[in-house]
């Protein structure tokens, strides 16, 4: 656990930077930091996406060959018959895998329920942490964080808008940073619909989507969840917390009904 130092009034600012009042974060901010909670829940969560893999049962056995026995003076491998080849062994080109990967594998990452809810309340509270978000990468502005912006945010459904309000908000560093990381996937997967590895910048967090999904999607790194939606996955990427995080006042009132109870730290 971390002892970090935690605003508890921040300042509110409207879609023109400016600061337009103050309001008192909710009690789940106050959530003690648990690296170990979050990296668990974000692998649960990560590894409950994954298909189980498997093989044709007779993948390299629908053949003919047959081992010609002893006393040839070559290897009792089985062979296609009228001529030498071997098939069916492992060795063989077009055999059977030794080891195929198998259906029964387990994937997925088990987490209790209080324990994953535990770490959500952790990473939504690692958000207002400046040295943790720091840490991250991110290009923090100089004021407290969580940066709170009023609901008009909501209704924004221009990408121009949006960045006009993000520039002067001082966010708009931490997205530049994410255009300028953006590079191209190295191997095969960029022939397969992931040709691009994009940074991660900000996750602006709302109560409803009245546009600010279809403004967003065009700005490399940019995430927008609802409250309800809220993860893991999208507060602690690769597992790890404190994002740069922007929150509008109707998130917070609903995460403040959602989470209730201050976690008191043992």
């Amino acid at each position: 656990m971390s002892e970090l130092a935690l605003e508890l009034v921040i300042p509110v600012y409207n879609l023109e930077g400016e600061s337009i009042g103050q309001v008192e974060l909710p009690k789940v901010f106050k959530t003690p930091l648990r690296k170990d909670l979050i990296r668990r829940a974000f692998l649960s969560a990560f590894t409950a996406r994954l298909q189980p893999k498997g093989t044709d049962p007779l993948a390299g056995l629908r053949t003919t060959a047959e081992s010609l026995g002893v006393g040839y003076g070559i290897a009792r491998v089985a062979r296609i018959k009228g001529s030498l080849r071997a098939a069916r062994v492992p060795q063989a080109v077009k055999g059977r895998r030794a080891h195929p990967p198998k259906v029964e594998k387990k994937l997925h990452e088990r987490i209790n329920k209080k324990e994953r809810r535990l770490a959500l309340m952790s990473a939504i509270a690692a958000t207002a942490m400046k040295e943790v978000v720091e840490s991250r990468g991110h290009v923090v502005p100089d004021k407290p964080l969580p940066v709170v912006v009023e609901d008009r945010l909501e209704s924004i459904s221009q990408t121009s808008e949006l960045k006009k309000v993000l520039v002067k908000l001082g966010l708009w560093a931490d997205v530049e940073r994410a255009h300028e990381g953006t590079r191209v996937r190295a191997g095969r997967g960029k022939m397969r619909g992931r040709r691009y590895k994009v940074p991660v910048s900000l996750l602006i967090v709302v109560r409803r989507n009245d546009g600010i999904v279809k403004a967003a999607r065009n700005l490399p790194g940019v995430a927008v969840k609802t409250v309800k939606n809220l993860s893991v996955l999208d507060l602690a990427p690769g597992g790890h917390p404190g994002r740069l995080t922007v929150y509008t006042v109707g998130a917070l009132e609903e995460l403040r009904e959602r989470f209730p109870v201050e976690v008191v730290q043992k």
